[in-house]
C-alpha cells in the first residue's frame, strides 16, 4: 500500500477535479440554457486532467525513485494512477448525476432529440447513468493509458541532470 501512496493521493485528486469540473459546467450553464455548447468546452477538461497526470508522475519520479525513472517504472505508476481513476469513476458518475446536476441527462435529451441529432429511444439508450458509467470506465482507461504513455516519455530519466544544467 505504502508503494502506491501517489497514485492514490493522485487518484483522489483527479477525482475531486473531475466533480469541480462538473460543478462548473453546471454554473457555466452547459447543463441548461448553453448546453448547446457542451460538446465544445467539455473537452477542455483535458488540460487539468492531463496536469494531473503530469505532476502525479513527477512526484512520484522526484519523491519516490529519487529523480530518476525508467519508462518501465513510470508506466506502472501511471497505469496504476489508470487503474485507481477508472475504479472510482462509476461513484463519481453517481455523485455528479444524483447530486451534482440531475438535470444533465433529461436536458441533454430534450436537446439532441430536438435538434434532429438522434431519435428518442436512441437519446434515451445513450444519456442515461448505466451509459455513462460503462463510457467513463472504458473513457478513463484508455484516455489514462495514453496519457501514461505519452507524459511518462517526457519526465522518464535515467540519471540526474548536473546541478548547473538544471537553470
Amino acid at each position: 500500500m505504502k508503494t502506491y501512496i501517489i497514485e492514490i493521493r493522485w487518484a483522489i485528486f483527479f477525482t475531486l477535479m473531475s466533480m469541480i469540473w462538473m460543478i462548473l459546467e453546471k454554473i457555466a450553464g452547459l447543463h441548461t440554457i448553453h448546453i448547446d455548447k457542451h460538446a465544445i468546452y467539455t473537452n477542455l477538461v483535458a488540460i487539468p486532467a492531463i496536469t494531473i497526470y503530469v505532476l502525479a508522475l513527477l512526484d512520484k519520479r522526484n519523491n519516490y525513485y529519487g529523480g530518476v525513472i525508467s519508462y518501465k517504472q513510470g508506466f506502472e505508476s501511471g497505469l496504476i494512477l489508470t487503474i485507481l481513476i477508472t475504479a472510482i469513476s462509476p461513484m463519481s458518475q453517481i455523485v455528479a448525476t444524483y447530486l451534482i446536476t440531475p438535470e444533465y441527462f433529461p436536458n441533454m435529451i430534450k436537446y439532441v432529440v430536438s435538434k434532429g441529432q438522434m431519435t428518442r429511444e436512441d437519446a434515451d439508450e445513450y444519456f442515461n447513468l448505466r451509459s455513462y458509467i460503462i463510457q467513463g470506465l472504458t473513457g478513463s482507461f484508455v484516455m489514462g493509458l495514453l496519457t501514461t504513455a505519452i507524459v511518462t516519455f517526457f519526465i522518464s530519466r535515467k540519471t540526474m541532470k548536473p546541478v548547473h544544467e538544471l537553470n
